[in-house]
């Protein structure tokens, strides 16, 4: 039982090393920096390699660095694996693996180590393996994870994927068409030049997307036109996807600029609420809930798991909502004062209504016994009670206070 209970600290402290990581924990900071330091030492050993004197110089040197570096991914891997079932907690643990090798990412992080020991195994086909090292080089998308102004660029793509999608769609329909055009404008003219649609294709991507290499270019008058018309029109289906990315960078720093101002303007407090089977709130969407305005939902912690709150997602058993309001604003001079009365204290056996206390007071909680009362005007001061008092000490404009 205890290697069972070992295993399980083993696998969660992983894991919170590993995929969430905190900068406050030195252990997961010192790994992240690692991992970061890591890629770019394996990036600069590629690069190294394709000079012919640091190879001959440092060959022994860039050999070694390349076998630990690549180790390292290999075992970051594989306890990435191992830990699989805590990313995904809501299946089994062969699925979880499952989802986990078949991601993008998971996918890169493979082919950033296999390559390289698969000579070993099929000698043969070493060309073959020592090329798809470069993809190697995509491990460098990891440091996204580490630095969230890295990640805005990540946002900014993923949350205007579909119009980029649809403008480079239209960009490849003009291109295939405008090389159609174009061979058959030029291939008289240029047998040796425009041979096949694909040189027409060539000419159309260097024209649309603005680079304009030189290389091939038309002779003929209606080819210079067309040419003219395909050059203007490449300006502005360059400016389709510029402008689609650069409104998102807008739309992105000008919403983490209004939270700026937000957090500086407005004083927003935290309470952290932990949620358990009785609570009226699990099973419920986020949607669902009535919280008055002004108050968030900042972030919900699953397992060991940080959520986003959308509208849709469903609270459960053990959540731990982190909810905000604005705080407390002493701007018109209010005081909080906490009486505990005594026998001879003349409050004590007095209605509140009946207590000879400022109009610009109110007795806002009465705590009797560890319990919490809103008081009336009816309510019976007791010896023990202690009393919360409203005060404002400044008050030209304020109205009179009833009780």
């Amino acid at each position: 039982m205890y290697a069972v209970v070992y295993k399980v600290i083993l696998r969660t402290g992983l894991f919170e090393l590993i995929e969430i990581g905190s900068n406050y924990d030195a252990w997961c900071w010192g790994y992240d920096f690692f991992n970061t330091f890591t890629i770019l030492l394996n990036l600069t050993v590629s690069i190294m390699y394709t000079f012919d004197n640091m190879e001959m110089k440092y060959g022994p040197l860039l050999l070694t660095l390349e076998r630990l570096t690549v180790a390292f991914f290999a075992i970051d891997f594989l306890l990435r694996v191992f830990t699989a079932k805590y990313l995904y907690p809501d299946v089994s643990e062969p699925r979880a693996i499952g989802k986990y090798l078949t991601s993008f990412s998971r996918i890169v992080d493979m082919l950033s180590f296999i390559p390289y020991y698969m000579p070993f195994f099929f000698p043969s086909g070493a060309v073959a393996f020592r090329m798809l090292r470069i993809i190697r080089i995509f491990r460098l998308f990891r440091i996204n994870a580490y630095y969230d102004s890295l990640n805005v660029i990540t946002e900014v793509i993923v949350g205007k994927k579909q119009q980029l999608l649809s403008s480079v769609f239209i960009i490849l329909i003009l291109m295939l068409s405008s090389s159609l055009c174009m061979y058959s404008l030029e291939n008289k003219a240029q047998p040796e030049v425009f041979t096949n649609a694909f040189s027409g294709i060539w000419w159309a991507a260097s024209t649309l997307l603005t680079v304009g290499y030189g290389d091939i270019y038309p002779v003929t008058t209606m080819g210079k036109i067309f040419g003219i018309f395909i050059a203007f029109l490449g300006v502005g289906m360059v400016a389709i996807p510029t402008g689609i990315i650069s409104a998102r960078f807008v739309d992105q720093y000008s919403r983490l600029k209004r939270i700026g101002e937000y957090g500086q303007e407005e004083d927003v407090h935290f309470i952290r609420i932990c949620l358990d089977k009785n609570d009226k709130w699990v099973g419920h969407h986020i949607a669902e809930l009535d919280f008055p305005q002004k108050i968030i939902v900042a972030v919900i912690q699953r397992d060991h798991r940080i959520l986003v709150p959308k509208g849709d997602t469903v609270l459960k058993d053990g959540d731990v909502m982190v909810i905000g309001a604005e705080s407390f604003q002493d701007k018109d001079r209010i005081k909080l004062k906490e009486i505990t009365l005594q026998q001879r204290n003349p409050w004590t056996n007095q209605k509140i209504r009946n207590l000879d206390i400022s109009r610009h007071s109110i007795i806002v909680l009465v705590r009797r016994h560890k319990k919490l009362i809103i008081p009336s005007g009816n309510l019976i001061l007791l010896e023990g009670d202690t009393v919360i008092l409203y005060t404002q000490t400044h008050m030209a404009n304020a109205d009179d206070l009833e009780i």
